[in-house]
This record gives C-alpha cells, sequence and structure tokens, in this order.
C-alpha cells in the first residue's frame, strides 16, 4: 500500500505521519488489495479537515471529516473508510451458493 500524505495549510509532522499510517493498518487489515491512499490534511480557521482516497481494484473510494482536533479527525475518518472499503469487500465476494436453494436440492 503506497501512502501519500499532504498537508494544505499545514506542516505533516512525523507524529501525524505515524499516526495515520497507524490507523490505515486497520484498514488493510480487513481488504488486503489497496492500491493506494491519498491523504490531504488541511486547515480552515478553526476545521481541522482530513481527506483520503482508497484506491482499490476497480473502485476508488472517498472519505473526508473534520473536526476540532486533527486526531480526532483522522479517527472518524478511519472509521468511515473502514465501513466502506468492508462494503466493497462484500459486494465482490460471491454471495451464490451452489446448490443451496431448495430447489436445487434433492428430494428423498
Amino acid at each position: 500500500m503506497n501512502l501519500q500524505l499532504t498537508g494544505h495549510h499545514l506542516e505533516v509532522t512525523p507524529a501525524l505521519r505515524d499516526y495515520v499510517t497507524s490507523k490505515l493498518t486497520r484498514i488493510s487489515n480487513h481488504f488486503d488489495h489497496v492500491i493506494d491512499v491519498k491523504v490531504t490534511m488541511s486547515v480552515e480557521k478553526l476545521a481541522q479537515k482530513v481527506e483520503a482516497t482508497l484506491h482499490v481494484p476497480g473502485n476508488d473510494i472517498h472519505a473526508e471529516c473534520q473536526d476540532e482536533n486533527m486526531y480526532s479527525a483522522i479517527d472518524m475518518l478511519t472509521d468511515k473508510l473502514d465501513r466502506q472499503v468492508v462494503k466493497h469487500k462484500e459486494k465482490n465476494t460471491d454471495h451464490h451458493k451452489v446448490n443451496g436453494a431448495i430447489k436445487h436440492q434433492s428430494l428423498e
């Protein structure tokens, strides 16, 4: 997973970088096929805003959050991304059971 962190009106400190990478490992635990992640952190007056775009095979997943605290905004963002990744993973798995329906079962 390639991670690209950028800051808009904000310097990305090593502490912020480590915090984001530690939070994004939870997403890679749920779904292995994440190609790259682009995270943009910005400050607009009192609002700390975090946006992320995950590139997965066949889809791009985007989420954004803002809060008064950058760390809580990152927490909310990873929660959103985690839910979206799990939903994407469930959509792509095959839900059709082979001979699972009642009409396909043999009558004895």
